[in-house]
């Protein structure tokens, strides 16, 4: 996760919590509340700091936020949905422990090339201390284990699945940059809240394609009710496995720039834009061998024996002795330092992102620095890389996974819309209930 990315977060997930509420409360006088959730509230304030968050966020383009209340609205109803979300994850016992935030704070310092005295600084330029954004991670953590947990219960792919996928030749029809704008719809909705949601998506659309007075990202900010809302409804690259069965051949029947018509899903409905297109033939990945040295930190050695132990290690690397002998010798890793550390071949996608970066960025032969793993201090090298043609296998590989991707999507989705329909929410914008 980038850093920017998660100072967007801090202003919702932050205020989201039990505890940044209590925070708040304990230093401002008591304000309006703007929402109950279950036993909770969120109050005025917490919602304005919320939005301050976001103006911060699209200072310089202003003009693609919605107007003041519909902001206000979607902000709000973030924080509500990330409240529900904190309640259950506690509820069912997800725990997040200091060692799994101090490695979280270490891979965003990696990614963005900056050290703890320089994250500090900028958490302090967006009116945050580190205890703040150490909470911030906590909670998105905690957010992502509950997802997965919901996703590993109901993602299963099946070997029928599978084959039936595979056999439909989606997969080797190339990818798709999609963006999209969804009008949602509540769960037990009546005839006129479709009828309604209908006939605003389908002015959304002319607003985009008939009229052109507003182009595709800022009316995903100002209309959408997605997650994706603020980021201009963009979904990255998707293979077209990856996207729903029933998006899939309209938009291998679409052109590039153009926007669909409404589409009704159980959510509400969407407007889908094809941003780009581009094709895959035969897949040939980099392959990277990793060897590691580990130094665990457990009740009989402490983080700073630990550390100093592969400071140690590193400095002999350093002075020219061979990795291979040093991981046979020193590793406290069972598995790999009877064969010198050497982890196998792995492509970049098989591997934890923090990793895949960090190998991707060093050379054949070279090593990292020492780093905290969360199973205690450890180096990595690179000891060699190849071009392998994994066609067959990483086809069948990523099907399944996107299968167990999109179904996992579906669960949550589905799984959120259970969580506020079991919840009782009750809106105050405006001093009234809603």
């Amino acid at each position: 996760m980038s850093f920017k990315r998660l100072i967007l977060l801090a202003f919702l997930v932050i205020m989201a919590s039990p505890a940044g509420l209590i925070a708040q409360s304990l230093s401002t006088p008591v304000d309006e509340i703007v929402a109950v959730v279950d036993e909770d509230v969120i109050l005025r304030s917490e919602l304005d700091q919320a939005l301050d968050g976001i103006r911060r966020q699209y200072r310089g383009r202003e003009a693609q936020l919605p107007p003041g209340e519909v902001l206000e609205r979607q902000v709000l109803e973030r924080l509500t949905l990330s409240r529900l979300q904190l309640q259950r994850a506690e509820a069912t016992g997800v725990r997040i422990t200091d060692t799994e935030i101090d490695g979280a704070i270490a891979n965003i310092l990696r990614q963005n090339g900056i050290d703890i005295t320089q994250l500090q600084r900028q958490l302090e330029v967006d009116g945050f201390s580190l205890a703040e954004f150490r909470k911030t991670l906590r909670d998105e953590l905690m957010v992502q284990r509950l997802r997965q947990r919901v996703v590993d219960s109901r993602g299963e792919v099946s070997p029928s699945e599978l084959e039936i996928a595979l056999a439909s030749g989606v997969h080797q029809r190339g990818e798709v940059r999609l963006a999209l704008i969804l009008i949602g719809v509540p769960d037990g909705a009546t005839a006129e809240q479709i009828e309604t949601a209908r006939d605003k998506a389908e002015g959304v659309r002319k607003l985009v394609v008939d009229e052109g007075s507003m182009d595709f990202t800022a009316a995903a900010i100002r209309y959408s009710d997605a997650p994706q809302a603020l980021e201009g409804g963009d979904l990255g690259w998707r293979r077209y496995d990856q996207v729903p069965p029933s998006f899939t051949d309209l938009l291998l029947g679409m052109d590039v720039g153009e926007v669909s018509q409404p589409l009704r899903t159980p959510s509400g409905f969407y407007l889908l834009k094809v941003v780009d297109k581009r094709d895959t033939s035969q897949i040939v990945v980099t392959e990277y061998n990793p060897r590691r040295i580990l130094v665990k930190v457990t009740e009989l050695q402490s983080e700073g024996d630990a550390q100093r132990s592969i400071e140690a290690i590193h400095e002999r690397l350093q002075g020219g002795e061979d990795f291979a002998k040093l991981a046979r010798e020193l590793s406290e890793d069972d598995a790999t330092a009877p064969i010198s550390g050497d982890m196998g071949w792995f492509a970049l996608e098989d591997i934890a992102p923090e990793f895949a970066e960090l190998l991707s960025s060093l050379e054949d032969e070279g090593y990292s620095k020492p780093f905290r793993a969360p199973e205690g201090w450890m180096i990595i090298q690179r000891a060699a890389s190849r071009q392998a043609d994994r066609t067959e296998d990483y086809v069948r590989n990523q099907v399944r996974e996107s299968l167990r991707q999109r179904k996992g999507e579906e669960a949550y989705e589905q799984f959120l819309r259970q969580l506020e329909g079991e919840a009782y929410i009750e809106y105050r914008l405006g001093g009234a209930a809603s």
